[in-house]
């Protein structure tokens, strides 16, 4: 297998109920491409067939548990001629104890995989035993027993993210309230307060994306105070966001029509939170076509 050493295979395995669901969720959003429950005798022509594109594609993680049978009993050979070979592979193990697994699967109501016509605790102890040989060699362990599933996702992020992937997407959006506010605006200001240009015949024509009525919603009072106090105030929020793995977030501005001061607004806020650190700034202008 002749696989560029750039390429990177991540194995996700580990205790039925330790977090495998949530796991592969977070890796999604840190744009790997996640599959689940591959039988282990397909990584390796996976990883050829990606590796093999001419494309640029996204990093791949395989989920894999204990309940392939035979075919899981074969994932170590397969991982091993993996690592033999030139792909970068590595293996994410997931753990919990007793009580915690045994208490997860009863909230849920479901049986383990492994427990047959026994007990969760007969299940964990044979899962176990199954993923004994796969738990000593792998590179990193994780274990969620005090973790909740946000807690688990930002570990992963911590590991696994790309320095691309651990940025905040920002969209800061302008629009006008009579045609209603955005319904996936996390925040929206009202720059309603401001003069609205429409009402000068000079400036009417014209929108917030052109210097002269930038400058006249700008330099009207309180504008300034505004605007410093809220990308002031939106910082800890934005980061914050950060800490918490969030991935997506977006903040509105609006105005009667969304042509003019809203639209001014959210292309300086926008300026101004370019420049905070791990945050990636787009803008959006809803209503700007509109009559």
């Amino acid at each position: 297998m002749n696989l560029d050493k750039s390429y990177e295979l991540l194995i996700v395995t580990g205790m039925s109920g330790a977090g495998r669901s949530t796991v592969g969720k977070a890796l999604e959003d840190m744009d790997w491409y996640v599959v689940d429950n591959l039988p282990p005798q397909m990584i390796k022509p996976m990883a050829e067939l990606f590796s093999h594109s001419d494309r640029d594609l996204p990093r791949l993680a395989v989920v894999i548990d204990a309940r392939g049978g035979e075919l899981f009993l074969d994932l170590n050979e397969h991982i091993n001629l993996l690592k033999q070979g030139n792909v970068h592979a590595q293996m994410l193990f997931l753990e919990a104890n007793d009580a915690t697994l045994v208490k997860r699967y009863e909230q849920v109501r479901r049986p383990h995989p492994l427990q047959g016509n026994g007990t969760i605790t007969d299940g964990i102890n044979a899962e176990r035993t199954r993923l004994l040989p796969l738990r000593e060699q792998a590179d990193y362990v994780i274990d969620s027993s005090e973790l909740n599933v946000y807690q688990l996702a930002a570990k992963v992020s911590e590991s696994f993210s790309s320095e691309e992937s651990k940025k905040l997407n920002l969209m800061i959006q302008s629009f006008g309230f009579k045609y209603g506010a955005p319904s996936d605006a996390d925040l929206i200001a009202d720059m309603r307060f401001i003069p609205n240009p429409f009402w000068d015949e000079a400036l009417r024509p014209y929108t917030g994306e052109d210097n002269k009525v930038s400058d006249f919603v700008l330099q009207q009072d309180g504008a300034e105070e505004f605007i410093s106090n809220y990308v002031a105030a939106l910082q800890p929020v934005l980061r914050g966001y950060l800490r918490e793995n969030r991935k997506h977030a977006a903040i509105a501005f609006g105005c009667t029509g969304g042509k003019h001061r809203s639209v001014a607004t959210a292309i300086e806020v926008a300026k101004r939170l370019a420049a905070v650190e791990g945050v990636e700034v787009r803008v959006k202008h809803r209503d700007l076509g509109r009559e």
